[in-house]
């Protein structure tokens, strides 16, 4: 940064701050919503020990932004800075080399990560040097073309993201080669005969690179795992789990110190902890739960008042840092949930007994109690240490029966809390939050985990009365460390409604979940697209979209194009992600938001446990560098873990249809891309594919404005959310695909019903190819 000494010295400060920020992430944007978020704390600092005196946060809001806002035009005009998209600002480049993760598509074309995705940099298969997908990689950047994406090549790989792979062994001769079942890995890996390890041809193998010689083709492995033949379940679900990087079993090690853990709860545990044991307190979980984090609790206070209490599994109480335990869980991340079993975070005695908040038995807890109101004001919390003893576990069913009869055990208390936390949802809406409905695919399986049937996950008022209460903590944490800063002399302050009030002091580090706005091109997008459908958004401004969202998402309830449109919504957003700098949430509307209700299945809750007792005590915190580390890792483990839970339902799904092929079913067309149409079966909701190639009776050009494909001859259109009907023709359990064919009338093909699609014939769109070359668009799917 350049500095003139002609600037006002608040200005100077800002510029600093500013700096700080894009420096520590120089291939990231940011517009001056996020950045006045981020140094505000800083802000607020500079004011108290300049001009000893406090501002009130919210004054201070308007005029940090509009501040914000003319520095980065400013610092744009003067070069420092560039702007890559309308509004969105990063450091100017100043060196050809970068680094990043590197994702490769099974077409070979592969593109270095940046923390913006429309600033992806497009690496040529011959390019790639040995990088693999998800290696952190330095790339040498080429000069920009006009017109043309940034584009550079591989000069070393840093690290690699993984060195097992799962695979099908093809013996031959003296040595063999194991053909990836990712299709992400492009490359086969060459086993010598003695490191075969006894696989038999065709077998489902792991196998582990050792070796990659210069200049070589392939990479040198070894058989490290036998995993059994294609297609049997256990098979194919651990074949699953390997493509994704995650360990079939604990290490010995990990499993020995767990075994050592005393079961007993004794007095010394319990001292300082707040006894909840008397209260009526209950867990309401899946009915194939066996890792119970979080129980409720509730008295009447009287007066009109309630004291709830949301109690979660204590988990670092037993898991100390830097043992085998917390090295393990940091390593798998979370949980993963496939479509027949569930992979722990910790060993089982863990998971599902020691931390299972289990009935009749006393629990070591963290707990966060409020005080509401019956209009479900919170007018206390408190956070802290307690033992607890839950005295019923519910399923989502049994809760739901009490909220629609009345009537049960403890019926008088879940009623309450359903009562309440409808009130909590609804003022959660009031302010800003969005109402986005994931439909989520389930299977019933046979013994031998075939598929027998496909339905689809309801989220019924039960599942909303937990997810109200798990967000009120999450929510109360988070604000408890955000707003409630440390103090100079270190001590904190006792009252902790006055603590939340004041928020003045020094950020501490902490681990926030944060969720950035919708990204403005998509949103104009899907606006344009939701119109043809006759739904009318106003995006004019972050309240506008949020209510606009929230109505479209109650129009589409029950109607054929709600699975599509609320996807394209969804689409629209950015990721919620792990960091230690909080820009908010802005999915939930919250200022201030973390994870810390499932420590038995999230390492992030973990460390949030632990950064909140030290800052209840007192004490310092992490390391903000070390945290912010642990966060990016815990991100990726996450998408990791979405990645093969939906590996393993489109396995299932394949599996499911397998036993169709030749039938017809009706869909709606749910992607559209320049190699074909995505359709998803409405009796099912199983997703093929529909290749262009298949529709022989014109040639068809991708329009990705207008989210159709059109006949060159007969300008026959298949658009997003077009009802057609469709034949199975082909089911590939290897590459996880299902194909379809469209359903003939006469010698021509017709949707059965289309979309508005001629709202606006006279656009032209920008987005036709025809053997498009990779380098010029990234591929898309609408």
């Amino acid at each position: 940064m350049r500095k003139n000494n002609s600037v006002p010295p608040f200005k100077q400060f800002l510029l600093a701050e500013i700096f700080k920020v894009l420096n520590k992430h120089p291939n990231k944007t940011f517009n001056y919503r996020q950045l006045s978020k981020i140094i505000k704390p800083a802000v607020l600092e500079y004011i108290r020990n300049t001009h000893g005196q406090s501002v009130h946060v919210e004054e201070l809001n308007s005029e940090l932004r509009a501040e914000v806002r003319t520095l980065l035009e400013t610092l744009k005009t003067r070069g420092d800075l560039v702007e890559s998209e309308p509004g969105k600002y990063k450091l100017k480049p100043q060196h050809v080399y970068q680094e990043g993760i590197i994702d490769i598509t099974s077409s070979g074309a592969a593109y270095l990560l940046s923390e913006n995705e429309e600033d992806d940099i497009y690496i040529a298969p011959r390019n790639l040097k040995n990088a693999l997908h998800g290696d952190r990689v330095k790339i040498y950047l080429y000069a920009k073309r006009k017109n043309q994406r940034l584009e550079g090549s591989v000069v070393e790989v840093l690290e690699r993201a993984k060195t097992e792979f799962a695979g099908t062994i093809q013996l031959s001769g003296r040595y063999a080669f194991v053909v990836p079942d990712s299709p992400k890995m492009l490359v086969d890996i060459f086993i010598p005969q003695h490191l075969i390890g006894g696989a038999q041809n065709g077998q489902k193998v792991i196998a582990s690179i050792v070796d990659w010689p210069r200049d070589a083709r392939n990479p040198v492995g070894k058989i490290s795992t036998l995993l059994g033949w294609p297609g049997e379940n256990d098979v194919e679900m651990n074949s699953i789990l390997s493509e994704f990087g995650f360990p079939l079993e604990f290490p010995k090690r990990v499993e020995e110190e767990s075994s050592r853990i005393n079961s007993a709860v004794s007095g010394k545990d319990i001292t300082g902890r707040r006894d909840f044991r008397e209260a009526a307190t209950f867990t309401i979980d899946p009915e194939d739960a066996k890792d119970f984090d979080d129980a409720l609790s509730v008295r009447n206070l009287g007066m009109g008042k309630w004291e709830i209490g949301v109690h979660i599994a204590d988990v670092t109480h037993y898991v100390k840092p830097s043992t085998q335990l917390d090295k393990e869980a940091y390593l798998r991340g979370t949980s993963v949930y496939l479509v027949d079993r569930v992979i722990p975070m910790l060993p089982e005695k863990l998971s599902n007994n020691l931390c299972s908040l289990r009935p009749e038995e006393e629990k070591l807890c963290f707990s966060a109690v409020f005080v509401l109101d019956e209009e479900a004001r919170v007018l206390e919390t408190w956070l802290g240490k307690t033992i607890i003893l839950s005295d019923r576990r519910f399923t989502y069913d049994e809760a739901q029966n009490i909220i629609e009869t009345g009537k049960g055990e403890f019926a008088a208390e879940v009623m309450l809390l359903h009562c309440l936390a409808q009130k909590l949802r609804s003022e959660r809406f009031k302010q800003g939050a969005i109402a986005f409905e994931k439909t989520e695919v389930r299977f019933k399986l046979s013994e031998s985990g075939k598929p027998l049937g496909v339905y689809l996950k309801q989220n019924k008022e039960s599942n909303k009365l937990i997810e109200e209460f798990m967000l009120l903590a999450n929510k109360a944490v988070a604000e408890f460390v955000g707003k409630n800063k440390e103090t100079r002399g270190g001590k904190r302050k006792k009252n902790l409604s006055d603590d939340l009030a004041n928020g003045s002091g020094v950020s501490r580090p902490f681990v926030y979940r944060v969720h950035d706005g919708p990204v403005n091109e998509r949103l104009q997008n899907f606006a344009t697209f939701a119109l043809r459908w006759g739904y009318k958004l106003k995006v004019d401004s972050e309240k506008d979209i949020a209510h606009s969202l929230n109505e479209l998402m109650k129009d589409l309830a029950g109607k054929k194009e709600q699975n599509v449109l609320e996807q394209l919504a969804i689409r629209t957003m950015s990721k919620a992600v792990y960091a230690t700098e909080n820009i908010g949430h802005y999915g939930l509307g919250f200022d201030f938001y973390t994870h810390f209700t499932s420590p038995i299945r999230r390492y992030p809750d973990m460390l949030v446990h632990r950064l909140l007792e030290s800052y209840l005590n007192g004490e310092k915190g992490a390391d903000q560098d070390l945290l912010e580390e642990q966060c990016k890792h815990s991100t990726q483990m996450e998408i990791r873990a979405s990645d093969a839970e939906r590996a393993s339902v489109k396995y299932k799904q394949v599996e499911f249809l397998k036993d169709q092929l030749g039938q017809e079913f009706d869909g709606i067309i749910s992607g559209v891309t320049e190699w074909g149409l995505y359709v998803e079966l409405t009796e099912n909701k199983c997703e093929g594919m529909i290749r262009l190639r298949e529709l022989d009776d014109d040639f068809y050009e991708f329009d990705d404005i207008n989210y159709c494909v059109t006949g060159t001859r007969s300008r026959r259109k298949y658009t997003l959310g077009d009802t057609v009907r469709v034949r199975v023709i082909r089911c590939d359990l290897l590459r996880k695909q299902i194909d379809f064919h469209m359903v003939t009338e006469g010698n021509s093909h017709r949707p059965l019903q289309s979309s508005a699609t001629d709202a606006n014939p006279s656009k032209k769109s920008s987005g036709k190819y025809r053997n498009r070359l990779p380098q010029q668009k990234k591929n898309k799917r609408f």
